[in-house]
């Protein structure tokens, strides 16, 4: 399975009609998290997704007319994710108890049924119709999508069935190492600057933050200084993801064995004089775009033991020397090979497979 996401094209009453879904299934979603929290003070018991889409069509939707505005996939489905959200707390350590959903917070709903891809970068949806977006769309049978909205805009996503393309490769195997200063260094010597998406908008964001903090709680402005904020958030965001999407790429596409190193990101994140710089790298994403891109492209992904010392080898001759992180060039103390520290843990990512 491959999935897309890109940007819709919409007019005011296509927002209008967006922006009824996103309210109707929040609506849905809320008043089933307050019905279980009520059903369990008195019976210690939880209703099931259908039993609560049964007590809403008969309670809520008779009193709503708004309801029958919509499409009925989207109080469905949002109840289903209400289920979904007990279960990985009661399942799952790191999931909290389920929270109320607020207006403009990570609004979405999710549509199935009469959906067909048009020529080009058009889609109809049920209830919405035909609509637009930036990019142009593979012609393939869709059975749902999932439209959210971000920074003001409002975004489609959907899942189709994808073939592997293998893809002629370059090169056979390349190392690479994941820093800070550079983003990725390779083992044949290209090198990937770091973007530092986030530092380069530090200043702007907190100038941001503070206009929204200085606004009254409710108020238009407020809400206005909001959606400015969250534009450049979005911006930054973007750049990292962009940054990302076309290194995995390259990386997949034109080498058919990828050795990387297995980094301890949250370990790493408990540095709090490089916590920021680490975060603002993305180096999961990095990893998880890797490992789904291989599959596409047909190339194979090794990941190198956590402990393997890549900065600490020399790549000349072997020798194992301690290497602390401002020392940015590997000189080695037992045969006088000089090589840029990155380098040096690169080619060795490389000669991983053959030990």
């Amino acid at each position: 399975m491959k999935s897309i996401k890109t940007k819709l094209k919409v007019n005011n009453k296509q927002k209008t009609l967006l922006a009824r879904h996103a309210g109707v299934a929040r609506h849905a979603y809320n008043w089933g998290l307050a019905t279980c929290i009520s059903e369990y003070e008195s019976t210690k018991k939880r209703p099931s997704a259908i039993s609560l889409h049964k007590r809403l069509v008969a309670e809520v939707k008779s009193i709503n007319p708004w309801y029958y505005e919509v499409s009925k996939c989207a109080p469905q489905q949002a109840l289903r994710d209400l289920e979904r959200a007990f279960k990985n707390f009661l399942t799952i350590p790191k999931f909290g108890f389920p929270k109320f959903k607020k207006k403009g917070k990570k609004d979405s709903f999710y549509l199935e049924g009469s959906i067909k891809i048009l020529q080009g970068n058009y889609i109809k949806l049920p209830r919405i119709g035909i609509v637009k977006t930036y990019e142009i769309l593979p012609t393939v049978p869709v059975k749902n999508v999932t439209i959210s909205k971000r920074a003001d805009h409002w975004y489609i996503s959907f899942k189709y069935d994808y073939q592997t393309n293998p893809t002629a490769k370059g090169q056979n195997i390349i190392g690479v190492d994941v820093g800070i200063n550079t983003l990725a260094t390779c083992s044949d010597g290209t090198k990937f600057a770091n973007v530092k998406a986030y530092k380069q908008a530090k200043k702007r964001l907190t100038r941001y933050q503070r206009r929204v903090n200085k606004k009254e709680p409710g108020s238009r402005n407020r809400a206005k200084a909001v959606k400015k904020l969250a534009k450049v958030h979005k911006k930054v965001a973007d750049l990292r993801a962009d940054t990302l999407h076309k290194l995995t790429t390259w990386l997949a596409k034109n080498h058919s064995t990828i050795i990387i190193e297995d980094l301890n990101v949250s370990g790493m994140l408990k540095n709090h004089k490089l916590a920021s710089a680490i975060a603002d790298c993305g180096f999961y994403e990095f990893k998880r775009q890797l490992t789904y891109k291989c599959e596409w492209y047909d190339s194979k992904l090794v990941i190198a033991d956590r402990f393997y010392p890549s900065s600490q080898l020399c790549s000349h001759c072997g020798h194992q020397q301690k290497m602390p992180l401002h020392n940015r060039t590997y000189e080695c103390t037992a045969c006088g090979f000089t090589a840029d520290r990155d380098f040096n843990a690169a080619v060795n990512l490389e000669n991983y497979i053959h030990q």
